[in-house]
């Protein structure tokens, strides 16, 4: 063990003499960006390991029984969480940007294991989520204890992580350019070169990964072969606009259900609710099941019978209007499916299923204008692609991300018009309808979303307790003036004393210029009392409530030099503005350098 410390040692001694931080930083984005590549393989590999595992046992088209699958690997993950990490799962992305605005960019180990484990468990036996979001969660972790290890300081391990996710991205979907916009939109990270470059490099060593162990092998087995008409523009509005308003329900969905299993404080009736509802809406609608990129595909192809698999309805599949409404309740029961699927206790992402729902969404409204006796006439297939890009944007509030995923992973880039047309219209709607995404709102509740805003975001990055000074001498409200004068006064250096009753509450505040004009008559000192002279505080500072913004405006507004921290119901300190100031323009100097 000693040997190895003294070639730890070493081998940082050797980096901080031969290697600048700058090209150091390049080294490790490109390590990273071959470890996320890896992980990306692992996880999907793993997963379809158990699927054709599964495969041979049930024969998925002839037999209904698939659709209690779910509930055994829900099962499994219960088990596995309860017996053997003893950590819960939490949403890849949501605990990423948590622990990089309020623990410096530090993720547990257990992160780099535990979504290898759960989420190919929730995948290979049908939940209805996606494998992004634990890549991704897998990869930041890796990234987050490579920094610790070789003393990597807050900002570029930030800088670090949001390359392992763009890596994981590139790796999954074979896509680059949108997996560095992605980083930068999500990660709310800066348009410069210093991002940019760590982030292209993670990239494309991460496609290479991906290349060298599943060869060219893509995702998606489409090219764009219908360009974009000038006469569909109304139409792609059109499309924008349904994806905006379905992008808003999907959001709404997830929050609402969230809400309801919240209600059960035991797990195993969260398991037991949720597996039974996934089966029925896996029974009706069995495209449910898994990620569904098949799904995706074989409606790219015109494939629509096969993509909606075996349903009670089969006999009524030749009515285009039958077909109509089954593409419409996968719309609508995937943003479901998916959601019961996490509250279940499943682990998963919410990226892929967007993108099931917003191709069944743009397949719908293609339907629809083909058949509705106008003589209009749109490509299936584009629509199908775009609506995956207008979900994307919506639900993400990432707009260019969503473009030049689709375009990226089709090789669509002749339809780089409507995806803006359509993209744009989406991110509007949702942005008017929703402040915040299912990765921000709950980030934003707890004072810890970073975003563009330079102030906001430094803010959030500030601590309250570094600028919490306790070197205050409390009095007591029936101390004599005398005593406070010889207690208080004559002990501090501070021209602000605290009142707190026997339990130590807070009860008011006394100045210095409050007794100033009395302090030296010595007829008062027992006649009078710190009661008489304290007065309440311009406004408090609850230590478990209040965020660094609520703090500054509380500031702000009272016009204070000082305000009383509450913790517990009782005194716990005094912040000043001074100090509150010279923190943040610290904060703000370390976080724009």
């Amino acid at each position: 063990m000693p040997t190895r410390s003294k070639l730890y040692k070493r081998l940082l001694l050797w980096r901080y003499k031969y290697i600048s931080e700058k090209n150091f930083i390049f080294l490790l984005s490109l390590i990273i960006g071959l470890l996320a590549g890896i992980v990306s393989v692992t996880i999907k590999n793993v997963t379809f390991a158990i699927e054709a595992f599964l495969a041979k046992g049930i024969y998925f088209s002839n037999n209904q029984l698939y659709f209690i699958l779910p509930v055994f690997g829900l099962l499994l993950v219960y088990l596995f969480v309860k017996y053997v990490s003893k950590k819960p799962s939490s949403h890849a992305i949501p605990s990423i940007l948590y622990s990089l605005s309020k623990r410096g960019g530090i993720i547990d180990k257990k992160n780099i294991y535990l979504p290898l484990i759960t989420a190919p468990l929730t995948v290979g036996f049908g939940g209805s989520v996606g494998l992004l979001g634990p890549a991704i969660a897998s990869a930041a972790a890796i990234s987050s204890n490579l920094g610790q290890l070789l003393h990597i300081d807050r900002k570029k391990r930030s800088l670090l992580i949001a390359c392992a996710a763009a890596g994981a991205i590139a790796s999954i979907f074979k896509s680059p350019i949108a997996a560095i916009i992605f980083a930068i939109e999500v990660f709310s990270l800066d348009l410069t070169f210093a991002f940019l470059l760590p982030l292209l490099i993670a990239s494309v060593s991460s496609v290479i990964t991906s290349y060298f162990f599943l060869g060219d092998s893509v995702l998606f087995n489409f090219t764009v072969s219908e360009k974009f008409m000038i006469k569909d523009t109304l139409f792609y509005v059109l499309l924008g606009i349904g994806t905006g308003v379905a992008s808003i329900y999907f959001s709404k969905i997830y929050f609402a259900i969230t809400g309801f299993f919240n209600r059960f404080k035991s797990p195993q009736h969260k398991l037991i609710i949720g597996g039974l509802a996934i089966g029925v809406m896996l029974f009706f609608i069995p495209p449910l099941y898994g990620e569904g990129f098949s799904f995706i595909n074989d409606l790219m192809l015109g494939n629509d019978i096969k993509a909606l698999g075996n349903t009670p309805f089969d006999e009524h599949l030749d009515n285009i209007w039958i077909v109509i409404g089954l593409l419409f309740g996968i719309t609508l029961f995937k943003a479901i499916a998916m959601t019961t699927t996490f509250a279940a206790g499943g682990t998963g992402g919410i990226i892929i299923p967007t993108l099931v729902m917003g191709s069944a969404l743009g397949n719908v409204v293609a339907k629809v204008i083909n058949n509705c006796g106008l003589n209009f006439s749109v490509s299936e297939a584009n629509f199908t692609l775009i609506g995956m890009a207008g979900l994307i944007a919506g639900v993400l509030h990432a707009p260019l991300t969503a473009i030049f995923l689709i375009a990226e992973i089709t090789g669509g880039y002749e339809l780089f018009v409507p995806l803006m047309i359509t993209a744009s219209m989406s991110f509007i709607i949702n942005k008017n309808g929703l402040d915040h995404t299912i990765y921000t709102k709950e980030l934003l509740e707890k004072g810890a979303l970073l975003t563009q805003d330079k102030d906001q975001s430094v803010l959030t990055l500030m601590k309250l307790d570094s600028v919490i000074e306790h070197d205050f001498i409390a009095l007591h409200p029936e101390m004599s003036l005398g005593e406070m004068l010889k207690e208080g006064v004559s002990k501090s250096s501070r021209n602000l004393f605290p009142v707190t009753d026997s339990k130590g509450r807070f009860v008011g505040i006394i100045l210095l210029d409050d007794i100033r004009s009395v302090m030296f008559d010595q007829s008062l000192y027992r006649s009078t009392t710190v009661e008489t002279f304290m007065h309440q505080a311009p406004d408090y500072i609850f230590y478990e409530k209040d965020t660094m913004q609520d703090v500054m405006k509380k500031f702000q507004d009272s016009k204070a030099w000082n305000l009383p921290v509450i913790k517990d119901n009782k005194y716990f300190g005094f912040v000043s503005k001074s100090k509150l100031l010279t923190a943040y323009r610290t904060e703000l100097i370390n976080f724009t350098s």
